[in-house]
């Protein structure tokens, strides 16, 4: 009897995990070149954060203000075609006109990479970008990017830590 009882809650919980998708691809190989494909900030974060950990740095965590400030920044750059830290404004002043009030502010622009994993290899392969994604205080980051199907680059990336 109890072993028929375990043998039919195995089955049942074997159904369950059936109807858990699991993804094509992780998060950071998924290709933002395509109209629908959505960025994993999330993802972002852990990558960053042990990067930063793996260099004796504390972890970022994703901030929803500074999501919404790097997806204007990475949505201005597609729709202007060009890869720009300053094509709406320089980065204290975007931060000061949303009323982030940040102590401490770096940001990385890039253009052309397609994934998550390429922009982060492109960003620590760079030595300001990489010095920006190790910059000791920082505690937040938002991360965005575009796809302009019409671009020379396709995807604009805004990567931008802070702390408060």
């Amino acid at each position: 009897m109890r072993a028929g009882a375990a043998i039919l809650g195995l089955l049942l919980l074997g159904g369950c995990a059936a109807d858990t998708k699991i993804p094509d691809q992780p998060a950071m190989y998924l290709d933002l070149a395509q109209a629908g494909a959505v960025l994993d900030p999330q993802a972002a974060a852990i990558m960053i954060s042990q990067y930063r950990q793996n260099n004796g740095l504390g972890t970022v965590a994703v901030d929803l203000d500074l999501m919404k400030l790097a997806e204007q920044q990475s949505q201005a750059m597609a729709s202007r075609n060009k890869m720009d830290h300053d094509v709406k404004a320089p980065l204290d002043k975007r931060l000061a006109a949303s009323g982030y009030p940040a102590t401490l502010a770096v940001e990385n622009v890039s253009a052309g990479y397609h994934t998550l994993a390429e922009a982060f290899s492109g960003w620590r392969d760079s030595p300001p970008h990489k010095a920006n994604m190790l910059k000791n205080g920082v505690t937040k980051l938002g991360i965005a990017a575009s796809y302009a199907p019409n671009t020379k680059y396709k995807v604009f990336w805004t990567l931008i830590l802070a702390s408060t």
